[in-house]
């Protein structure tokens, strides 16, 4: 499979720079789109467009979001599939060969240095990009709140999945648990903490990388896609998301 022409990169796109709110909005899996230089990974059409290659309807509630909580939003211009950017080089899974039940022909033996073309392509522009406007952020004040959007399948391995909002953390529990309070006394969702997934599963690296060093606020929330299907489904979901976050941050910054 092809790499990229040399020197060819894929930034992350900022939205909403100037916006007032303390929210930076992160989503590393807004995208499907798979550059021409990899071909389709040996993928059909079907799975393309599946989650295994980006997190459906994760953009549209982060925009949803960005508009209700004037916050700022940060992410990814290509698949997860090509690179997942919250995974470090080192991580298998940040160029996996095998998604679920379904192998990633494009991703099969990848030489050193072509999985060093893709960090160099994808994983290293959307980075810096994003520490770019956190270091901003601190210098024109007031400090952001790092929020990571994601969505997850209802049914994965074949198993149904009962949880329908999951509020995971890293190191730094405060604003997790002000979120989860919030959530479950409003959402009307099953809500679960550091559930379908935790930092346990290596789904923190953004996290661990751009908030922890600085000692933002931080979360990564994930909603069951299904929830999310429709872009009307996205802006009713950011109606009633928007003012748990906006009251979990107001709790924690007085």
């Amino acid at each position: 499979m092809p790499g990229p022409a040399q020197n060819e990169t894929f930034p992350a796109i900022v939205e909403a720079q100037g916006a007032p709110g303390p929210v930076l909005l992160v989503c590393e899996h807004a995208s499907n789109a798979i550059p021409a230089e990899y071909g389709t990974l040996g993928l059909g059409e079907d799975l393309r467009q599946a989650h295994i290659a980006w997190d459906p309807g994760a953009l549209g509630l982060a925009r949803g979001l960005a508009r209700r909580l004037g916050a700022g939003l940060v992410h990814a211009p290509v698949s997860r599939l090509v690179y997942d950017c919250n995974r470090p080089p080192d991580a298998a899974g940040a160029m996996a060969e095998r998604s679920e039940m379904h192998p990633v022909p494009g991703n099969a033996g990848l030489t050193a240095a072509a999985r060093a073309r893709r960090v160099a392509a994808v994983y290293l522009p959307f980075h810096d990009a994003l520490h770019a406007e956190i270091a901003r952020r601190l210098t024109l004040g007031p400090a952001p709140v790092i929020v990571t959007i994601h969505s997850f399948t209802p049914v994965w391995f074949g198993v149904p999945r009962a949880v329908e909002f999951g509020v995971i953390h890293d190191a730094d529990p405060r604003l997790a648990e002000a979120v989860l309070g919030e959530a479950r006394a409003t959402l009307g969702l099953t809500c679960e903490m550091n559930a379908p997934y935790s930092a346990a599963d290596d789904v923190t690296h953004t996290l661990k990388l751009q908030a922890l060093p600085y000692g933002l606020l931080n979360v990564m929330l994930e909603l069951r896609n299904d929830l999310i299907a429709t872009e009307a489904a996205q802006e009713d979901m950011a109606d009633r998301l928007a003012p748990v976050l906006a009251r979990a941050v107001a709790r924690l910054r007085g």
